[in-house]
């Protein structure tokens, strides 16, 4: 046999929960893990989470723990607002380029008091964070329990990058931490072992002209209605519509928006919308005790544990409207007291009948795709992708998290549609992997 020295070392690609739980399976064991997170926090999707299914956990209460417990171990180095740049070499032996993103804030001397966001005077930014639904300055921290919680420069909006004046943040920091001349690092790591796990992204608006979304204040996607149940959220926990502040009395959950739809080129079930609809009835129920929900569904998939009993007891327990069939258009109208509400028309197939519903707000559960970017990053990786931008497994049941190059493991979404026990379970998987070629 021929014996080839290893770098008993891993990198882990995305910081959402599928990458938290590989990094930390494979320090807890001894190793050093480098975390490459593209975005100023960890955290991923689950963090914008408000509850999660089918328990209602506080989604923010069980992750930001694990969030911490990164930082601050021993065996982790962290690097946020960062990418990776170039991957060379073989299993055991790769050597890998990462750029990390010039933030304009010396992290090592910055406190992170805050004090800079509060007197920067560009205050009407969207916030990635709040889906749009909330504002943000152009030096920002993403939400309050961001881990690293210390600020960036968003060089896209900031007034000093733009106009060349300004620089309030540099006068106001008392640390002296702004560097408005930082430019983009460079680093190289020899690592062992590769984990994918750079999760997803949710549809475009360009996937539903015939609901109007984009076009229609009142009528939003699952995340945002997330962000308004959330209590770090832009309205403090209270569901409010985002048109003119008032708290809606009829809401309509449209499910499979763009899943398994093949006109739109989405053929598959994205597998969590089912469950974050019924999800989201409940709390609608839960935050305003005199509203009504509907949800027009093609059929209900909850094949997770306590998955089924948590549908039913939406039905049940909370009262909620369940309308199997399709929604066909959604129309704005003025009501004769000069509120505006939408005409949603779809079919019971059930009962044979047309329905209409004058809605105050609509939640579109819409669909998940590969994460943006992902052709570019499986082909520096040298791995597969598929047309819907989602990494391909070695083999669909015997190589769940492997992929066709040695020592490039997957982890989350990233591979395909699935939840957060699922990703949890193979970020576990994928480090067992790791942790069997180190070994």
């Amino acid at each position: 046999p021929i014996e080839v020295p290893i770098t008993k070392k891993a990198l882990v690609i995305g910081g959402g929960i599928a990458g938290i739980q590989a990094a930390l399976d494979i320090a807890n064991c001894g190793h050093q893990v480098i975390l490459v997170e593209k975005e100023p926090s960890i955290g991923g999707h689950m963090s914008q989470l408000s509850e999660t299914f089918p328990t209602l956990d506080c989604s923010q209460c069980i992750l930001t723990p694990r969030m911490v417990e990164v930082a601050q171990h021993p065996n982790i180095k962290l690097y946020t607002y960062a990418e990776l740049e170039h991957l060379d070499g073989f299993i055991g032996n790769f050597k890998a380029t990462i750029r990390l993103k010039a933030k304009s804030v010396d992290e090592k001397i910055c406190t992170g008091c805050g004090l800079c966001t509060t007197k920067c005077p560009q205050k009407r930014i969207p916030s990635e964070f709040n889906a749009g639904l909330g504002l943000r300055t152009a030096i920002y921290v993403p939400f309050p329990q961001a881990v690293p919680n210390k600020p960036v420069i968003d060089k896209k909006h900031c007034n000093y990058y733009k106009r060349g004046k300004c620089k309030i943040c540099e006068k106001t920091c008392p640390t002296g931490a702004i560097c408005f001349d930082k430019e983009d690092e460079f680093v190289t790591e020899d690592i062992g072992a590769v984990v994918v796990a750079t999760g997803f992204n949710v549809l475009g608006t360009e996937f539903f002209p015939e609901y109007g979304y984009g076009r229609y204040k009142d009528v939003i996607t699952g995340l945002q209605f997330e962000r308004l149940a959330s209590a770090s959220g832009p309205t403090s926990g209270e569901i409010r519509r985002p048109s003119d502040g008032t708290m809606p009395k009829k809401i309509v959950f449209i499910a499979c928006a763009g899943s398994r739809d093949p006109a739109k080129g989405i053929h598959y079930c994205s597998k969590i919308c089912c469950m974050y609809t019924a999800k989201q009835a409940i709390l609608t129920r839960d935050h305003i005790p005199d509203s009504q929900a509907f949800v027009f569904y093609m059929d209900i998939r909850a094949p997770g544990k306590m998955y089924d009993e948590f549908t039913r007891r939406a039905v049940e327990e909370y009262g909620v409207n369940y309308v199997r069939g399709r929604v066909s258009a959604i129309q704005p109208t003025v009501r004769p007291d000069g509120s505006m509400g939408y005409i949603v028309r779809g079919a019971d197939t059930l009962l044979g009948q047309q329905v209409e519903v004058d809605a105050d707000l609509v939640v579109l559960a819409v669909g998940i795709e590969g994460a943006h970017g992902a052709g570019h990053l499986a082909e520096t990786l040298r791995i597969s992708y598929d047309k819907y931008g989602f990494f391909m497994e070695r083999h669909v049941k015997l190589g769940p998290v492997e992929t066709n190059t040695a020592g490039v493991y997957l982890a989350g979404v990233c591979q395909g549609a699935k939840d957060i026990p699922a990703s949890v379970a193979q970020g576990s998987a994928a480090a067992a992997k790791a942790l069997a070629l180190f070994s």
